[in-house]
């Protein structure tokens, strides 16, 4: 399955419009939508294509399961054999059940729990060996040769880079008027299988179709790559779906081919993504998934006025992270800010503060008082006040009337 050493990349559309076929119904036909809110937000006419609402809420299905349906019985039999913590695991895992294909799973043993039980419950045996990816994906090699299993790559197969191409096909199949892709790259399976799918149809449609991928700044991979730029990947990414430091051989060829640009996107238009989805679209997107609108989002200038097709493509964040990106975006909005503001230590100082966050309807979420950690005189303290507003508009009302009334204020902000 592995053909990441091929000397001649090469994906067709029929390869793709086969995988579709092979398929079926086996995945779920996802819905494409057109977005009022975010064309008027962004500029440009947007279209969704939910991938988030896939079984195991990622595209990643479509890819793995076109790989097991393409395996000879001997190799069913015996298994298959995947590195990965992520979505890749997931669909391996849920279709192989399904197929009657054992499935085993190398994750570094950094792995949080819930993506390892997330997998176990759909099928999946999970190994945890190393210490990170790298580690992890040798010794799945290693199992593959011992045990005589049928790896499974997550990206760098045309095999599964068919697979995840179907997305494109329904996508335009919907909104046929769509002119431009945009795509989040990881490995680069998911843009091979789409720009592939784009640059075949374009003729049949009667347009052409520009195909754009989508990097996070902390792993331009793919980017320095095309590029020929030697760029430091790593760090804490919310786009950890998308955060690979080695794009894939095979994919790499083909997204020379397919790919008109690749963007970069930073921390800040990420977490506004996930959230503006959330908010406007009710739904649940990773990171990586809302990677396309991040795009849009840095660089509307690009795509002002242009019928842009984006792909939401998984739907698995952890509840604690969501809830602190929504936070940060409020914090950045305005409705959520923490204000610290010096004091004089005697009483009534505190009271005579709160009048005027009265005067301006602002409401109060925790106060933190501060008198021994501080650098000010013994008789000053320092309270720091967490806040809602109606908007930034109303909070810098605040902040002006406190400043009038003689008191120092700051205005602790996010990155």
């Amino acid at each position: 399955m592995d053909t990441s050493t091929t000397l001649e990349a090469r994906l067709d559309i029929a390869d793709i419009r086969a995988a579709a076929d092979r398929i079926g119904d086996a995945v779920v036909r996802t819905p494409t939508l057109y977005s009022r809110t975010l064309s008027k937000i962004t500029g440009a006419e947007i279209w969704l294509k939910f991938e988030n609402l896939q079984f195991t809420a990622a595209y990643k299905e479509r890819g793995a399961l076109n790989a097991l349906l393409l395996l000879t019985e001997e190799q069913r039999k015996k298994g298959v054999i995947a590195a990965s913590a992520g979505n890749h695991s997931q669909g391996l895992s849920y279709h192989g059940r399904r197929l009657g294909v054992p499935v085993t799973i190398v994750m570094p043993r950094t792995t949080p729990t819930v993506k390892v039980m997330q997998t176990q419950a759909v099928g999946g045996k999970v190994v945890l060996e190393g210490e990170n990816f790298d580690e992890a994906y040798a010794h799945a090699r290693k199992l593959e040769g011992e045990l005589g299993l049928t790896f499974v790559h997550p990206f760098d197969d045309p095999d599964v880079a068919a697979g995840q191409g179907t997305v494109a096909l329904e996508l335009l199949e919907d909104a046929p008027e769509i002119e431009t892709l945009v795509v989040p790259i990881g490995g680069g399976g998911l843009i091979s299988g789409m720009g592939t799918v784009a640059k075949a149809m374009a003729e049949e449609l009667g347009h052409p179709i520009e195909v754009i991928g989508v990097q996070a700044r902390l792993y331009p991979s793919m980017y320095g790559h095309i590029k020929g730029e030697d760029l430091p990947c790593g760090g804490d990414t919310l786009a950890e779906g998308i955060a690979v430091k080695e794009p894939g051989t095979y994919t790499r060829q083909i997204i020379r081919n397919v790919v008109d640009d690749i963007v970069l996107v930073e921390e800040p238009h990420l977490e506004e993504a996930v959230s503006l989805l959330l908010q406007i679209e009710k739904t649940v997107v990773e990171g990586a998934g809302a990677a396309g609108l991040a795009a849009v989002l840095a660089h509307k200038e690009r795509f002002a006025g242009k019928k842009v097709g984006l792909v939401l493509c998984g739907g698995n964040i952890d509840t604690r992270l969501l809830a602190n990106v929504l936070l940060r975006d409020l914090a950045r909005s305005g409705r959520l800010a923490r204000l610290q503001i010096t004091l004089q230590d005697r009483p009534g100082a505190l009271f005579k503060v709160m009048r005027l966050f009265d005067v301006h309807n602002v409401n109060i979420l925790e106060i933190y008082h501060q008198r021994i950690f501080t650098n000010l005189p013994a008789k000053g303290l320092v309270t720091d006040i967490e806040c809602e507003a109606r908007d930034r508009e109303q909070l810098e009302a605040l902040i002006s009337d406190l400043r009038g009334q003689g008191y120092s204020v700051s205005h602790v902000e996010l990155n």
